[in-house]
């Protein structure tokens, strides 16, 4: 598959996973933060029935669940799926909802990493916004990895390569609007508790979980990140 879309462009690449190989068979995760339009456009204008998994965690702000209700009416997505926390999980571990200051990874399994895993079964690809320059974990990862290697799937990046200038270029060449929050500073916007303002001159992802030795949510799995891709 790789010598196959080796040369590709971001668009073309992205057409023939949804087209091609995935034809439906793979969905979309987005987090409706500061850069997501950009890869919601491009699937939109491709195939707008394609699946979206919006993850509510229960603890995002209120700006981004309006900006998610925004986007899909203006690109026309026809099959966002909110998805969110087990009751009963949250009820067992995180009862009081103060989990996110005593244990931050468990507040991500519970809130994050548990409901994607229900709501990417049967989906052959999983189709991700992530980008290389965002952290140091994804600075080697390609455009085609294992996500699953028991389920037999992959997760796609079709923006592995794109630069934050690259991003900005494109949400002004296509008249796209920006998260409400990036006017304020949040230049990388997750859960209301663990997101702040990025201060001048400081790390695009410093305001995710500052002053903690976090930089991943464990919603995109590390232990198949750092392989050779498919």
């Amino acid at each position: 598959m790789l010598a196959r879309v080796a040369g590709l462009s971001a668009a073309d690449f992205l057409s023939t996973m949804l087209q091609d190989e995935f034809k439906d068979e793979i969905c979309v995760v987005s987090s409706f933060g500061a850069e997501s339009a950009v890869l919601l456009h491009m699937v939109a204008q491709i195939d707008p029935t394609t699946p979206i998994i919006f993850l509510n965690t229960g603890k995002l702000f209120g700006e981004t669940l309006r900006y998610r209700d925004r986007l899909q009416t203006l690109l026309g997505l026809t099959d966002v799926r909110s998805i969110g926390p087990h009751p009963t999980e949250l009820a067992e571990n995180d009862s009081n909802e103060d989990l996110w200051q005593k244990n931050n990874d468990m507040c991500c399994h519970i809130r994050k990493s548990l409901p994607q895993q229900r709501a990417l079964k049967g989906f052959k690809a999983v189709l991700t916004g992530r980008k290389r320059f965002q952290t140091a974990q994804r600075g080697t990862m390609q455009r085609i990895e294992i996500d699953d290697e028991a389920a037999a799937r992959l997760r796609i990046n079709p923006l592995a390569d794109f630069s934050l200038d690259d991003l900005q270029a494109y949400l002004e060449t296509h008249n796209l609007p920006k998260h409400p929050l990036v006017k304020d500073g949040y230049l990388s916007i997750g859960c209301m508790p663990c997101t702040n303002k990025v201060k001048k001159g400081d790390d695009y992802r410093s305001g995710r979980w500052s002053e903690q030795d976090k930089e991943e949510c464990g919603m995109h799995g590390t232990e198949f990140v750092y392989g050779e891709g498919i």
